[in-house]
This record gives structure tokens, C-alpha cells and sequence, in this order.
């Protein structure tokens, strides 16, 4: 018998990638409630943006991605190989880049933004340009700490967060359940926009960020260790071994 029999779980990513997470939960005993909080949309410019810098990908040292939404967007727009070097915060957002043949010089050993700052290079004595293609929204802690090093930064916007339309049966489904996972920061407080006052048992959470935003929230929570989604599914079998199932 799994510990996450007869347990309840809300799967908070958009809906094009939810299915690895949702799937991996149910084949371990989890019944999954899919609410989508976010959908992913092209920039307000349809990507014209990020494709200008992308051809001429050759003046930048690096290309910095920040999540695999913007590591596709890169991969999907660059043509052939670049000169620049790319870096991703963690083994999943590099996923996208290394798939289609790209080489990625630097992941961090933890996968958050402040890890990546930390072993990034000085620039040349020259100088040094990056392109940071990421969301609309994002903070500003490596745009900022990229500068403060001596870089020149272009921020991009590779995609944009909105908000889906919520069935108002799957929210309420959403309500009674054991748990909640996040793997995004605006995720956790779309949920709480979402859902309101009424919070699960616990949060799961991909990452200190995301598990500060849910403690800030109200939410019980748990942190994956390492901040992946296999992570993520550990740490919910470890809460679900240790919290027996209420009645």
C-alpha cells in the first residue's frame, strides 16, 4: 500500500505541463485534482522581441534562461548553434535547450536564481553582454546581481502568466483536499487568489521560493530536496508516510 492511497492532491501547473506530475502522483496512489492557476501565452509582442535578439544571438557572451518555458522559446527561435554560451537555473529548465542540441555550460548546483548569480563568471576585462530571456513578471535578483558584477543585461520577455478560467467544481474539489503542490512562485499565490481563505492540510513546493511565498500565505509546507519534480514527488511521499490520512 503507497502512503499516498486514498490522499488527495492538487496539481497547480498549466495545463500543458501538468501531465509528468499529475501521472507520476496517481501511478503512486494519489487521487489528482488538476486546477490549473497559470496558462502560458506568448509575450504581448508574439515573441517578435525575443526573435530580433535571438538572430543575432552572436553578440551576447551568454544566454541566460530562467525556466523550461523560456528555455523552449529559446530553443524554438534560435537557428543553429550560437557562439554564446547558455546557462539555466537548474537541470529541468536546461531540458528544453539541451533537447534541441545546445550545449549548457553552467546549471547551478540548486536550482534558484541566487545559485546561478553566485558561480556565474566576472565578465572580460572588455566587457560583457548577456540576453535573460524569462517571464513578463519575474524578479529582479539576477537582472540586478548580473549587473552589479559588471555585466550588461538585456531582459527579454520570452512568455507571459495569465490567469485561466477555474471550473468552479474543480475549485471546490481543490478546497477539501490533503494537499497542494507548487512549482512556481506565482503559483502558489494565483492558488490563494484562487481558492481564497480556504487552504489544504500542507503545500508542497519545488523550491525555497516558492515554499517562503506558501509559509507567507498561511500554508503548512514542505520542500522538495533537490529542487526538481522528482524532489517534488519525495517529498510528498515522505509527508504522506509521516501525516496519517485524516478521516
Amino acid at each position: 500500500m503507497s502512503p499516498l492511497d486514498g490522499r488527495t492532491v492538487v496539481v497547480t501547473r498549466a495545463t500543458d505541463q501538468a501531465g509528468s506530475l499529475a501521472g507520476a502522483l496517481t501511478d503512486l496512489g494519489a487521487e489528482v485534482i488538476e486546477l490549473p492557476v497559470v496558462a502560458i501565452v506568448e509575450p504581448a509582442d508574439g515573441g517578435a522581441a525575443l526573435a530580433t535578439a535571438l538572430g543575432s544571438s552572436d553578440r551576447y557572451d551568454w544566454i541566460v534562461v530562467t525556466s523550461p518555458n523560456g528555455a523552449r522559446r529559446v530553443a524554438d527561435l534560435l537557428d543553429g548553434p550560437s557562439t554564446a554560451r547558455f546557462a539555466a537555473v537548474g537541470p529541468r529548465t536546461a531540458g528544453p535547450l539541451e533537447a534541441s542540441g545546445q550545449v549548457v555550460g553552467l546549471v547551478p548546483g540548486r536550482a534558484v536564481a541566487e545559485s546561478l548569480l553566485e558561480e556565474f563568471p566576472d565578465p572580460p576585462e572588455s566587457g560583457g553582454r548577456i540576453l535573460l530571456a524569462g517571464a513578463e513578471v519575474a524578479r529582479d535578483v539576477l537582472p540586478d546581481g548580473l549587473v552589479a558584477k559588471g555585466w550588461e543585461v538585456d531582459v527579454v520577455v520570452a512568455y507571459r502568466n495569465v490567469v485561466p478560467e477555474v471550473d468552479p467544481a474543480v475549485l471546490a474539489r481543490a478546497r477539501a483536499a490533503h494537499l497542494v503542490t507548487f512549482t512556481a512562485e506565482s503559483t502558489v499565490r494565483r492558488y490563494h487568489d484562487v481558492a481564497g481563505a480556504t487552504l489544504p492540510v500542507a503545500a508542497a513546493c519545488i523550491g525555497p521560493i516558492s515554499a517562503a511565498a506558501a509559509r507567507e500565505l498561511g500554508f503548512a509546507t514542505i520542500e522538495a530536496d533537490p529542487h526538481s519534480v522528482d524532489g517534488l514527488l519525495d517529498a510528498v511521499v515522505a509527508w504522506a508516510a509521516a501525516s496519517p490520512p485524516t478521516i
